[in-house]
């Protein structure tokens, strides 16, 4: 059965490989840093004409290794925003987690603290009508933890296949998953 969301249905999207470029280095750090993935604003302004909210939910240790502050993050999040909205997309909210891995923070992903926060803020997510898009194994798992429907961006089939009880759809770039639902749409 091909998947079809609707307004009833809410996309939780990573932001470091799926919506701008992971960049070498550590982390993006400043506007300057940032770089749309090429069909991304494309994308977002068609997944906001289908989801009934959207959101990204981001771990950005950056901050606590002290890589950059809360204030830097605002203004990449910020531009992000504007360039999306510009664009006739739409981002309900976006949550992050300062926290390194080692904290075992209830909010740094894979734990659900962020999606628990979205539900706090909007009542009506339903976390089986949710879709969770990310880069990293531990994006999929934070889904899986949820009971949402998982995406993978990646072109690795190995770890794909290896992964297959986390992953339920895989593709090289969101864009390829807009076009993929855009067809169940058109027919």
């Amino acid at each position: 059965m091909p998947l079809k969301p609707d307004k009833t249905w809410s996309l939780f999207l990573d932001r470091d490989g799926v919506i701008n470029k992971r960049p070498e280095y550590e982390c993006v750090k400043s506007v300057e840093d940032f770089q749309f993935i090429d069909g991304v604003k494309e994308s977002i302004e068609w997944f906001s004409g289908i989801f009934g909210n959207i959101f990204i939910v981001t771990n950005q240790q950056g901050i606590h290794k002290k890589l950059m502050t809360s204030d830097d993050l605002q203004k990449i999040h910020d531009f992000m925003f504007s360039e999306i909205k510009n664009a006739n997309g739409r981002i309900d909210k976006i949550y992050y987690c300062p926290a390194l891995p080692e904290e075992n923070s209830f909010y740094r992903k894979p734990m659900p603290g962020m999606a628990l926060k979205a539900k706090k803020e909007f009542p009506k997510i339903n976390f089986r009508k949710s879709i969770m898009i990310g880069d990293t194994l531990n994006d999929m798992k934070f889904g899986k933890n949820l009971k949402m429907k998982t995406v993978y961006i990646s072109v690795n089939k190995k770890e794909i296949s290896e992964n297959y009880k986390l992953i339920d759809y895989a593709f090289p770039a969101l864009i390829d998953f807009k076009n993929y639902l855009a067809d169940f749409y058109e027919s």
